[in-house]
């Protein structure tokens, strides 16, 4: 019959001394200390595997921290798996990373990664204002949770003061955007099932409002206002530039000069700032030419054609425009998106092929690979509605002094028209001479 091992006392763990070499002391039932040669005292479980029989040793931590009781009890927990046919040191490392996964993979964190993907897929403007939404009305509250402890109870409690402040806009693109975050931890195998999929339909639906825009007849009252606007220059031809181009107000803003082919005529957006991710070419007209004349200058030097105020070295806000609009008395009747409603609606109206319209529109075709073969085709046919909508808007604008007029009249060495004359000396206005 063989001994019963001695078991350890804590006098004799503290008078255990370190040697030359390492040793272990028994306490029976695979419990062992090994005193380190350096003084350091260390537990461990030494089991066989249930499966394989492998002898292996679990480390359990070191004394004094881990006291002698402490050190009992977590073998009798790890013979109580053996018997259950479980490995203890895998259960312990599978249980450790579940918790260093839980404190990782944060609603924030998530977001992060989601966000990181999300954003190579819409322009930079668009991918801000994802980020600063989530920012200002989920991180605050639920960032730090467990994307495993994300409930739909949660996020409806916290959208729905939003709701009652009639953010309902708000409200829908938080759900969806919280839905993606949670689909991609889905696929991510950071959790079973996305508890956000249906949440939408607890919330009032927003009402779809149409942009303001003028009617095509009052284009000649938007002219006039721009000319006899307090707006510095830039800020003037960028409205011009972005009415004559048809653009969405960010691909205005951002416009650089690299992208300017001033011999083919031609404006080529880069796919990462359109809107559907695909890069647009615009036909320039000697009205829309002009405009970038007249802001060459100040800007021709620069990266951007309509740098900002505080910053020159960035392009400027893609609500400068906007903005301007409001101030010249426009709220609520017209917002710088709204132009291309304009031009849109006259050239229906004036009989153009609503298929050249659409591609002036950048609105993307069904058919990608048709509308991949005919872009270049439908460059040169945008040419002559292009011409057409400059000429309308220099029309509209007789009696004012539109960029466009101004410099393409000087460019041609016409000088007796009020039009023509330089920025600089209109005295209704004198702040469009102050440099930007």
């Amino acid at each position: 019959m063989s001994s019963k091992a001695v078991r350890l006392t804590e006098t004799k763990i503290k008078n255990a001394s370190p040697r030359e070499s390492d040793y272990v002391l028994g306490d029976g039932d695979g419990l062992q200390m090994r005193v380190r040669s350096n003084g350091s005292k260390l537990w461990n479980f030494n089991y066989y595997h249930p499966l394989t029989k492998k002898r292996i040793n679990m480390g359990l931590g070191a004394y004094p921290e881990t006291g002698l009781a402490q050190a009992r009890k977590l073998t009798v927990d790890a013979r109580q798996l053996i018997a259950l046919g479980l490995d203890p040191k895998e259960h312990r490392d599978n249980a450790r990373q579940q918790l260093r996964a839980a404190s990782e993979h944060t609603l924030r964190k998530v977001a992060e990664s989601w966000f990181e993907l999300k954003k190579e897929g819409v322009t930079q403007a668009h991918a801000e204002d994802i980020w600063r939404s989530l920012t200002l009305h989920v991180f605050q509250d639920l960032g730090d949770l467990q994307i495993s402890s994300i409930t739909a109870p949660k996020v409806i409690d916290l959208l729905r003061p939003l709701e009652t402040k009639g953010s309902l806009e708000t409200v829908k693109r938080l759900s969806q955007r919280l839905n993606e975050i949670l689909t991609y931890a889905v696929n991510s195998g950071l959790v079973q099932a996305n508890p956000l999929s249906g949440i939408r339909a607890v919330f009032k639906k927003p009402k779809k409002q149409h942009m303001p825009a003028l009617n095509p007849n009052e284009l000649p009252e938007l002219m006039v206002a721009i000319a006899n606007a307090s707006i510095k220059r830039t800020t003037r031809a960028l409205i011009e530039w972005q009415l004559h181009t048809m653009t969405r107000p960010v691909e205005a803003a951002t416009t650089c000069w690299a992208d300017i082919n001033f011999d083919n005529k031609t404006w080529t957006i880069p796919a990462e700032r359109m809107k559907k991710r695909r890069a647009h070419i615009v036909p320039l007209t000697e009205q829309a030419l002009a405009v970038l004349q007249a802001v060459r200058p100040y800007s021709g030097h620069r990266e951007f054609v309509f740098p900002a105020d505080r910053n020159p070295r960035t392009h400027c806000n893609s609500q400068t425009a906007n903005m301007a609009l409001k101030r010249m008395g426009f709220a609520n009747r017209l917002v710088s998106h709204g132009m291309r409603s304009i031009a849109s609606t006259t050239l229906n109206e004036n009989g153009f092929e609503p298929e050249l319209i659409e591609v002036a529109l950048a609105h993307v075709d069904k058919d990608e690979v048709r509308s991949a073969y005919n872009r270049a085709e439908y460059v040169e046919r945008r040419r002559p509605m292009m011409e057409w909508w400059s000429n309308h808007i220099q029309g509209a604008a007789t009696g004012s002094l539109s960029v466009a007029a101004i410099y393409e009249g000087n460019s041609k060495e016409v000088v007796s028209s009020p039009l023509n004359c330089s920025l600089t000396s209109n005295p209704q206005n004198p702040t469009l001479g102050a440099a930007n």
